[in-house]
């Protein structure tokens, strides 16, 4: 029998005019994964993070790697008010050349703690891992996407589920 399509797209926004907030709401439970798909442009050197079911609490804690080719930097945070994607990154460019993905693992299960992986290329600045862990049950059902620089014009960010295998 042959599989079926793995990756559903849920939303996707394009935006329009400069943006520091990206929200995707009434996320539907009927996948086990989600996947995140940033392609931007930012009006300057940016961290970037989510907020999951507008949880503000110090509910996540984070793990950063980050290498250029010549120095690697790594740091853990616990804590934190929210999950971070990116720290002090996302290029200032004319072009889209800031790419992430991220993977929200088992988003829809409601006994377990969340925890999703950020990777991102930033150009010919370094290429960046994020591990976040948030320390909820609640299945996922909104994903606010931030960034401390606004995302410029013509930006796109999708968001797909991930069928059960």
């Amino acid at each position: 029998m042959a599989a079926g399509r793995t990756y559903t797209p849920i939303a996707r926004t394009t935006l329009s005019t400069a943006s520091s907030t990206v929200t995707f709401s009434s996320i539907s439970g009927s996948y086990t994964d989600l996947v995140l798909v940033v392609n931007s442009r930012n009006a300057a050197t940016a961290t970037c993070w989510v907020t999951l079911n507008s949880d503000s609490g110090s509910n996540y804690s984070n793990t950063i790697l980050e290498g250029n080719g010549s120095t690697s930097v790594s740091a853990r945070q616990s804590n934190q008010t929210r999950g971070y994607t990116t720290y002090n990154s996302g290029p200032v460019s004319t072009n889209f050349s800031f790419n992430q993905i991220i993977n929200f693992m088992n988003y829809s299960n409601t006994t377990t703690y969340k925890t999703f992986l950020s990777r991102a290329n930033e150009a010919s600045r370094a290429t960046e891992t994020l591990v976040t862990l948030w320390r909820s049950t609640a299945a996922i059902t909104s994903i606010v996407y931030e960034s401390n620089s606004n995302f410029q014009a013509g930006s796109t960010f999708t968001l797909y589920g991930i069928a059960a295998a």
